[in-house]
């Protein structure tokens, strides 16, 4: 089989904070299909917007006025019979937990059988999704065959690479981030490599197989996962001690070779769910994880414990707990990013609302009615001085909230309790 990467039409599918930088990224090369089967999400895009803040915008508009003008750039649809014109497809869909912490794969399979429908022969698959290893082959590649009607590393190939995509972060981003590889077959492994060696100027590492691949990623997150849980933990014995973790850290980090990693909410997109998807493949082969589940046990534990240090500080300033208004700003899961994709910050939120505790909710960053839709909550629009609060629970470290005047929110007697030691120290009631 002869294959040429400037003969490659690529279609990516799914165009959140994955599929967006790569669609634009292609398309400065390649004649590009970004789709969604969100319509609005396509409509939002087409017109040149973006909610996920992850695109250069002037790039955005740049690449797609070049598809009018030449044979690369991007185009945006939700209509599946675009996929027809495609010979390579990227999936950059969701892969989550569900309520038993165990695989969502039903976005994955589903791109899937929509891809299949589309396949021609000599067509190459490739999942950027994270999932645990030999998902591709074990799960997708079946059922492109059964969609398709076509035979698997004869008719169509696969490969993998994982995302690495850090929402908000504007330095390490996908061109800068070196990017792993692979296919089905040798030939296609080393095609998959060029096409992504033609964007990533970071280059490529090309693993020997799928499984390898997967692996990797899987891998990448369980291991940050572990060493905040290790922090995390330390975090619960030394506020026993009355000994600040943070202080501790910085101690610590004198040596050359501590990693200096700070215990906070673990959410988002990657370490809080990859995990799972690895212990959920380990257990299936009959080994059940030690380490890397007892990390998450602590991980999930962490937003309980912060609402119960905030609960006992009030009560150091005698406040009477049911009734009493708390603020936390940020829901998003991490700092400047609008992404509340698995955020913990719910768990902060639910537990003072167990107390007893009027909890308003701000983040100028999220979308409420996202938020909304997702988690139940309605948050705030805007601050003003007209309401105070007995607690104020800093969740985010959003760059709003670095230069927010605390006094005109916090009650005289109120408490300030800053989960990402963000905040100037004599400022704050207690830190995680």
């Amino acid at each position: 089989m002869k294959l040429a990467i400037s003969d490659a039409k690529i279609a990516i599918i799914g165009l959140g904070y994955v599929g967006l930088p790569l669609a634009i990224e292609f398309g400065k090369k390649y004649k590009v299909l970004g789709f969604d089967v969100k319509e609005e999400r396509v409509r939002e895009l087409t017109k040149g917007n973006d909610k996920t803040r992850e695109a250069d915008l002037d790039e955005l508009k740049k690449v797609t006025l070049d598809l009018a003008k030449n044979k690369v750039g991007l185009g945006f649809s939700f209509k599946e019979e675009s996929l027809l014109e495609s010979n390579v497809f990227v999936v950059t869909v969701p892969t989550p937990i569900n309520q038993f912490k165990c695989p969502d794969l039903v976005p994955l399979l589903k791109a899937s059988v929509m891809i299949g429908k589309a396949l021609k022969y000599g067509d190459i698959v490739i999942y950027e999704s994270t999932v645990y290893p030999g998902c591709t082959e074990e799960e997708c590649v079946p059922v492109l065959e059964r969609s398709s009607g076509l035979v698997f590393n004869k008719d169509f190939f696969v490969g993998y690479s994982p995302e690495r995509i850090s929402p908000g972060d504007k330095v390490h981003t996908l061109t800068t981030i070196k990017k792993v590889t692979s296919g089905s077959t040798p030939e296609i492994a080393q095609y998959v490599d060029e096409l992504y060696s033609s964007i990533i100027t970071a280059g490529t590492y090309k693993a020997p197989s799928i499984k390898v691949a997967e692996a990797s990623k899987a891998i990448e997150n369980a291991q940050r996962d572990i060493n905040i849980s290790f922090i995390n933990e330390l975090a619960l014995i030394f506020d026993r001690m009355g000994i600040d973790t943070n202080d501790v850290i910085d101690a610590a980090s004198t040596k050359w070779n501590f990693l200096k990693y700070q215990p906070g909410l673990v959410g988002g997109h990657c370490i809080g769910v990859d995990p799972y998807y690895l212990a959920h493949k380990a257990e299936a082969l009959g080994y059940h994880p030690q380490v890397i589940l007892s990390g998450r046990r602590v991980n999930d534990h962490i937003g309980a414990f912060i609402a119960e240090k905030v609960i006992k500080l009030m009560i150091k300033k005698d406040h009477k707990i049911k009734g009493s208004k708390a603020l936390i700003l940020g829901i998003t899961f991490k700092e400047n990013c609008p992404d509340v994709r698995n955020t913990r910050v719910v768990d902060i939120y639910k537990e003072l609302v167990q107390f007893g505790l009027e909890v308003d909710v701000y983040d100028p960053w999220a979308n409420s009615d996202e938020v909304k839709s997702e988690y139940g909550i309605s948050i705030l629009n805007e601050l003003t001085t007209d309401t105070t609060y007995d607690a104020v629970v800093v969740a985010v470290a959003h760059k709003e909230f670095l230069e927010l005047d605390y006094s005109t929110i916090k009650r005289n007697n109120g408490i300030i309790f800053d989960t990402k030691a963000c905040l100037e120290r004599s400022l704050v009631d207690g830190r995680l």
